[in-house]
């Protein structure tokens, strides 16, 4: 069981023709052996916290473009109540003073880099795909086991028409970037990632790619890895080989 490719489906491109998914894989990758200390994550969480403030300036907090592009693209599927975008849930906290405690040293950076560039910015473990991982439409039931749900292990499948990634096995990320599945996460074990960056509009896109970027620069600075290219998917360019 790994991933093989990633493929943008049709019935998402439908959707959203402007949009843009940024892909990278990071390869024989060890989670603890970083430069980083908790206390440099720490440092670098809060950094970005202060960056993050740029996309939250305007009241109400749901009249931020960032934040309204993306309530616009949530209201195009079913999703369960409350679902809303990985960015904005970050930037909600950072806009209320929440300190951000280090998690572990991979999403830590990566946490950083979203609120940094105010962009999603989602990782799976890709060792732990079942062939093909998809961005598609759910056709409901598929299963799903929801980090930092209601419960612990608690079962929630998907909803039919909802947008997610899903591979052999069942949903990976539910409601296009919203939550991650406990079978998918990074953990300290994770050794292969895919990386994933979605954009609706050529301004979020820049950002994108941005992001990627200078995630490649703090991965390869204090992991001591290569990651490959960044691959950007679009309609006419839809699936990326690992």
């Amino acid at each position: 069981m790994a991933l093989n490719k990633v493929i943008v489906d049709q019935e998402f491109w439908d959707l959203f023709p402007d949009a843009t998914v940024n892909i990278m894989f990071v390869n024989n990758f060890e989670n603890d052996k970083t430069s980083l200390t908790e206390d440099d994550r720490d440092k670098m969480l809060q950094k970005a916290v202060k960056e993050s403030a740029k996309y939250t300036g305007a009241e109400p907090f749901s009249s931020n473009p960032v934040i309204a592009q993306w309530r616009d693209v949530y209201k195009k599927f079913p999703k369960r109540k409350g679902a809303r975008a990985s960015v904005e849930a970050l930037l909600k906290r950072a806009s209320k003073g929440h300190h951000f405690a280090p998690i572990n040293p991979l999403v830590d950076v990566y946490n950083s880099i979203s609120m940094t560039y105010g962009v999603p910015v989602g990782i799976e473990d890709a060792d732990h795909i079942a062939g093909d991982m998809h961005l598609g439409k759910a056709k409901g039931g598929e299963a799903f086991v929801s980090v930092g749900g209601n419960g612990e292990n608690e079962s929630d499948p998907a909803r039919e028409g909802e947008i997610m990634y899903y591979d052999d096995e069942g949903a990976v990320c539910r409601s296009l970037n919203w939550r991650d599945g406990t079978r998918t996460q990074v953990n300290d074990d994770t050794k292969n990632a895919v990386i994933v960056i979605e954009s609706v509009n050529a301004e979020q896109a820049a950002r994108a790619k941005e992001a990627m970027s200078k995630l490649s620069e703090l991965i390869k600075k204090y992991f001591n890895v290569e990651t490959t290219a960044d691959y950007t998917l679009t309609k006419d360019n839809p699936a990326v080989q690992r």
